[in-house]
C-alpha cells in the first residue's frame, strides 16, 4: 500500500471509494459537511437516510456502503464507525474492518481509494451542566499510524493453500493501491515517518502470522532459520544458525534434550540489529520455537494438539521484530535469539524422570515432557545473559494456565525489574494489544523443588502454572540484568477475525515490542 497526502476535499477527491469515519450517534451530514463546507447539501441529507434505513448507528467496526448518486466522483461512500472512544485503539479497529471489508490483503478490485480524517466534530446533544462538544478524531501521528497499521493488520488472509478459483489460471499482478488520506494537517515529514513506522510494523505482523500459519509439515526448525537468514540479507542484519554438534559443546543440554525425539534437527537462530556506537543498550529478544508440540511422551489429547503449530509464535514473533529493527533502525542495539525445535514422541525422547542439565550447569528433573517451552528457553535465556545484553524480553506460548487466567484477550507479563514491565504495559497500550501484569512471589519457588536435581519443570499441578512457569525461567536469567516474560498461550491465538486480530495466529507481541523498542530511541 501506498500512504500520501490529499488536499482535496471530500466533494472533489477522485477514488474508486471513500472512507469517512462517523462516531456513534452521528449523521453523515453532521460529519461531511463540517470536513468540507461544499459538500452537496442534497447528497449529505440522502447518505442520513440511506444510513438509517440501514439501522448504521456508528458502533465500533460498523460498515455501510452507500453510493453517491453521481453527485460526487467517488461512485461510492464507505462509513465506518468509531464507536464512543476516540482512541488510537478504535480507529485501528475501525480501518481493520475496512480492509477486511474491502479485501485490501489480497482480492479487492481497487485501484484507488480515499480516507477522510476529520477534524473535531460536534458531539450529540448531552444533558445540561456537561460539555456540549467533544473531540473526536485528533490530527497527530499516533492516529495517522493506528488507521495505517489496521488497514495492513485487517488486510491479513493466508489463502496459500487452497485451490478454489486457482486452477488453470494466471496469477494477476496488481497495481500498488494507493491511498489518498484527506484532512492531516501534520508535515508532509513526519505523515511519512508515521506512515513508515505504522507499515513496518503492520506488515512484520503480518509476515509472522504467515509463519504461523504454514502447516507444521512445512515450517520447520530448518525453514525458520531459513526465513531468519532471509530477513537478515534483506535488512542488513547479522545472522547465525547452530546445529547440534555446536549446541552440545556449548552444553545446551535443556533444549537439546526436548530436540532430541524429533527426526527434524534443531536450529538455534541468533539474529542481529547494530545501532553503532551511539546505541544506548543493548536488548536481547528470546522466542520459544517449538514447530510443533505432541507433548512429547506426555501426550496432548488429540484436540489440545490440533492448533499445535503455532507453538512458535514467540519465535515468529522475534524474527518479524528484527525485521521492523532493519526497517526502522532505533538507536538500540538488538539480539533476536530463537531456540527451534519439534517436541515429539520416539524412542529417543524424554522420559518422565529424566535429569538434564542447562547452560548454566543446572540439573532439572523433568516431569512433564509437555512442559518443554519452559526447557528450550532455559537455555536461550543463559545464552542471552552470556553475550552481555541489557535487557532480555522472552515471548512464548508457554501455559494453558495463561488461557485460563486471561484468555483469548491479553497476554500475561511478568519478570525481575519493574521499571521494564512498566514500559512494557505502557507499549502495549499504544500498540493496541493488551498485557496484565501476574505475580512472581518467592513462595511459588516450593513447587519447583525436585528430590533429585536443582529443580523440575513442572510441579504446581494447575495452582498459579503461569507464575510458576516464570519462576522457572528465572532461574536461568543473571540477577543483573533486567527482563521480562510474556506468555501469550492465550492472545496468540484466536478461533474468529475480530476488529484488527486475524482467525489462527494472531502475532501478539510484535507491536507490542516494536513500539517499545522503538521508544528507545
Amino acid at each position: 500500500m501506498k500512504f500520501v497526502q490529499d488536499k482535496s476535499t471530500l466533494s472533489l477527491v477522485k477514488a474508486d471509494v471513500l472512507v469517512v469515519p462517523l462516531p456513534k450517534n452521528h449523521k453523515p451530514s453532521q460529519v461531511l459537511k463540517e470536513t468540507d463546507k461544499k459538500f452537496p447539501a442534497s447528497l449529505a441529507s440522502e447518505l442520513d437516510k440511506y444510513l438509517q434505513l440501514e439501522g448504521f448507528k456508528g458502533s465500533l467496526s460498523e460498515i455501510v456502503m452507500a453510493p453517491t448518486f453521481d453527485q460526487v466522483p467517488c461512485s461510492r461512500i464507505l462509513f465506518v464507525g468509531l464507536g464512543d472512544k476516540e482512541d488510537t485503539t478504535s480507529i485501528r479497529r475501525a480501518f481493520a474492518s475496512v480492509s477486511r471489508r474491502l479485501k485490501l490483503g489480497n482480492g479487492h478490485n481497487l485501484s484507488s481509494l480515499a480516507i477522510s480524517l476529520p477534524g473535531n466534530q460536534t458531539a450529540p446533544a448531552k444533558p445540561k451542566g456537561k460539555a456540549g462538544k467533544a473531540p473526536v478524531f485528533q490530527k497527530d501521528e499516533e492516529e495517522l499510524a493506528a488507521m495505517v497499521e489496521g488497514l495492513i493488520l485487517g488486510g491479513f488472509d493466508f489463502d496459500k493453500y487452497k485451490t478454489a478459483g486457482k486452477k488453470n489460471q494466471t496469477p494477476k499482478v496488481k497495481p500498488e493501491l494507493k491511498l489518498s488520506i484527506l484532512g492531516q494537517v501534520v508535515s508532509i515529514k513526519d505523515f511519512n515517518l508515521a506512515c513508515q513506522r505504522a507499515s513496518a510494523i503492520g506488515e512484520a505482523t503480518n509476515f509472522a502470522r504467515q509463519l504461523i500459519a504454514e502447516p507444521p509439515v512445512y515450517m520447520t526448525p530448518s525453514r525458520l532459520s531459513t526465513e531468519a537468514k532471509r530477513i537478515a540479507k534483506e535488512n542488513a542484519l547479522t545472522c547465525r544458525v547452530m546445529d547440534v554438534p555446536e549446541l552440545e559443546k556449548m552444553g545446551m543440554g535443556s533444549f537439546l534434550g526436548v530436540a532430541r525425539g524429533a527426526d527434524e534437527p534443531p536450529k538455534f537462530i541468533v539474529l542481529k540489529y547494530s545501532a553503532g556506537s551511539t546505541a544506548k543498550k543493548t536488548v536481547a529478544l528470546v522466542g520459544k520455537g517449538i514447530t510443533f508440540d505432541s507433548g512429547g511422551l506426555s501426550l496432548k489429547p488429540s484436540l489440545s494438539m490440533e492448533h499445535m503449530k503455532y507453538d512458535m509464535s514467540g519465535a515468529a514473533a522475534v524474527i518479524a521484530c528484527m525485521q521492523v529493527m532493519g526497517t526502522l533502525k532505533p538507536n538500540v542495539n538488538v539480539l533476536g535469539i530463537v531456540a527451534a525445535c519439534e517436541n515429539m514422541p520416539s524412542g529417543k525422547a524424554l522420559h518422565p524422570g529424566d535429569v538434564i542439565a542447562a547452560m548454566n550447569g543446572k540439573t532439572i528433573e523433568v516431569n512433564n515432557t509437555d512442559a518443554e517451552g519452559r526447557l528450550i528457553l532455559a537455555d536461550a535465556l543463559c545464552f542471552a545473559c552470556d553475550a552481555k545484553v541489557d535487557e532480555i524480553i522472552d515471548v512464548a506460548t508457554l501455559t494453558g494456565a495463561i488461557v485460563q487466567a486471561l484468555g483469548r484477550v491479553a497476554g500475561g507479563v511478568m519478570g525481575n525489574n519493574q521499571e521494564i514491565i512498566d514500559k512494557l504495559l505502557k507499549a502495549s497500550e499504544s500498540a493496541g494489544e493488551k498485557l496484565w501484569q501476574l505475580p512472581m512471589y518467592d513462595d511459588y519457588k516450593d513447587f519447583l523443588k525436585s528430590d533429585i536435581a536443582d529443580l523440575k519443570n513442572a510441579g504446581s499441578r494447575g495452582e498459579a502454572g503461569s507464575s510458576c512457569a516464570a519462576m522457572f525461567l528465572k532461574e536461568f536469567v543473571n540477577d543483573k540484568v533486567a527482563w521480562a516474560h510474556l506468555d501469550i498461550a492465550g492472545a496468540g491465538w484466536s478461533d474468529k477475525p475480530k476488529g484488527e486480530v486475524n482467525k489462527g495466529g494472531t502475532a501478539f507481541g510484535v507491536r507490542t515490542i516494536c513500539h517499545y523498542l522503538t521508544s528507545l530511541n
